[in-house]
């Protein structure tokens, strides 16, 4: 099987996009198990950043569920279900902070507190 997350990595180092990072979700997600984020320049090279890995997901036989943002190109997310790609103009992945976001140890019920779970 082909593996869309190189795919879209190469599509997005092919059009020199930015700080590409990617990150295994796996365990912090049920509906993902990677996130690819990269920073563009400008609203253009960040649609066609995007563009570029829908397209060669394409000539690899692998669609995307969905694609959004690409109207105003300031950040704009590749869907590919277990796969998602966020391409970020810098000052927006600068204010959203998906990296320090989705590195974080999930809050759980048991330890909303803050409280340690595994404490008698």
């Amino acid at each position: 099987m082909t593996d869309i997350k190189q795919i879209a990595v190469n599509a997005l180092e092919d059009l020199k996009g930015q700080d590409i990072v990617t990150l295994d979700v796996s365990e912090l997600s049920d509906v993902m198990d990677t996130l690819i984020i990269c920073t563009g320049t400008s609203s253009r090279q960040v649609k066609s950043l995007a563009e570029n890995v829908v397209e060669d997901g394409k000539e690899a036989g692998i669609r995307p569920i969905g694609v959004e943002g690409m109207e105003t190109g300031e950040w704009v997310l590749v869907d590919y279900g277990d796969l998602v790609v966020h391409v970020m103009q810098a000052q927006v992945r600068g204010f959203y902070e998906l990296e320090k976001l989705w590195s974080m140890t999930p809050n759980t019920r048991d330890n909303a507190d803050g409280s340690d779970p595994h404490q008698d």
